[in-house]
């Protein structure tokens, strides 16, 4: 399983992006879908997580700004994010679990993800 990520940038705070992440293969296959971030310093951060049945999961700090979703005709995954902050900059993930067991516990906290993109770096001006 390849995901590849894409539409990281630099915006000034207030400002929105979106991040897509391509599939190699069917985004139908993984049981759970998210999003976490990395920043130099400090802990991975889960941002957000979609099941198979479409329930979403974000951290509370993107509550409300952040939209996970995805597109199983295109096997992308996406995550819309606006009214950006300085403290939403990192190197952001895509990942995946298409374990029907593991995959189960689909939260934005979720870490034990066996699949994972090379990430997509996020920087956001104040």
């Amino acid at each position: 399983v390849q995901l590849v990520e894409s539409g990281g940038g630099s915006v000034q705070a207030g400002g929105s992006l979106r991040l897509s992440c391509s599939a190699s293969e069917s985004t139908r296959s993984f049981v759970c879908m998210g999003w976490f971030r990395q920043t130099p310093g400090k802990q991975r951060e889960g941002i957000a997580a979609i099941s198979s049945d479409g329930s979403t999961s974000y951290t509370t700090s993107v509550k409300g700004r952040f939209t996970i979703s995805q597109d199983n005709a295109k096997n992308t995954l996406y995550l819309q994010m606006n009214r950006l902050k300085p403290e939403d900059a990192g190197m952001y993930y895509c990942a995946a679990d298409p374990d029907r067991y593991s995959g189960s516990w689909c939260y934005s906290a979720k870490s034990d993800w066996p699949y994972r993109g090379e990430g997509t770096q996020v920087t956001v001006s104040s």
